[in-house]
């Protein structure tokens, strides 16, 4: 079928303009990456702006990775994205199993309990209270244990579990497992999809955590990436430790923008690299809760 001198004309405009807006978007993340690679003498003589190096270095992830402070923010947040995430699909899923059971006692009081998590938040201080009663000041489990549930979360994997068909249960249990062997061997590996979404959602929040840190940690030395992160983009504060990092800094030989792009770049770049592994059942994960045919 021929297009119209029309359909084409718009069809060529509708591109440009998406193409457009793909390169504006992508610009930033692209010249973030580049200069971090960028030589130092190069990136002084030209003032800063690199399109694209002829000389690349290691130079400054070869600093950051040398400073102590960094090298322990990015360890806390390895941490706290991988245990951290691990603990709370444990918890969520466990917590999620319970109330999709019809014949758990009190589930309604349940639920609402749950929904009054989502609709009211306490506020800063009754949190920090809680965790200073409890003696996680200071502790990096004062950046899991307050955020180990979210009932949105429940409620949203509770409907990926009511959709189970009732009779794989009433199977497994006629082959002697109880609800912990029907948990584990017949609803988590259905739950894959599930699993993968949340997973996702709590690994980009715990290595993202930033403010529960400001307000929990008092040790610099226990702080996590995000806010060295923070510190040496708007405080300018590189100088994060390490003899052979104070020896490179001394000499003049890094300037803080490489410096500070390297660090965008260690910072972004994990959790991008986690994306294509789980796609295929984040698809499916994201339509948890959608209305049903």
């Amino acid at each position: 079928m021929m297009l119209s001198f029309g359909d084409r004309l718009f069809n060529y405009l509708n591109t440009m303009v998406l193409v457009s807006i793909g390169i504006i978007t992508l610009f930033p993340l692209y010249y973030v990456f580049i200069v971090s690679f960028t030589d130092p003498n190069e990136y002084l003589q030209k003032n800063g702006f690199v399109l694209f190096p002829q000389n690349w270095s290691l130079g400054s992830y070869r600093y950051l990775l040398g400073t102590d402070t960094f090298k322990n923010a990015t360890l806390i947040s390895t941490f706290l994205a991988t245990v951290g995430t691990g603990l709370s699909l444990i918890f969520t899923s466990a917590m999620a199993f319970g109330m999709s059971r019809k014949r758990l006692l009190g589930r309604k009081f349940l639920m609402l309990m749950i929904l009054l998590t989502i609709l009211f938040n306490p506020g800063i201080i009754p949190n920090y209270i809680v965790v200073r009663d409890f003696g996680l000041i200071n502790s990096v489990w004062s950046l899991i244990i307050p955020v180990l549930i979210s009932g949105w979360n429940v409620i949203l994997m509770k409907s990926f579990f009511d959709s189970i068909p009732a009779e794989l249960e009433d199977a497994a249990m006629i082959d002697g497992c109880n609800d912990l062997g029907t948990f584990f061997r017949i609803v988590l590996p259905l739950s894959a999809p599930a699993l993968a979404a949340f997973g996702l959602f709590y690994a980009v929040g715990y290595w993202n955590t930033f403010f529960n840190a400001i307000l929990y940690i008092n040790d610099f030395a226990k702080v996590p990436l995000q806010v060295v992160l923070r510190n040496m983009l708007i405080e300018s504060d590189t100088t994060t430790g390490g003899a052979a990092a104070t020896e490179m800094m001394s000499e003049g030989q890094l300037p803080v923008q490489t410096i500070k792009m390297a660090a965008v770049v260690i910072a972004t770049v994990p959790i991008l690299a986690v994306y294509p592994f789980l796609q295929k059942h984040f698809a499916k994960g994201v339509m948890l809760g959608s209305v049903k045919g």
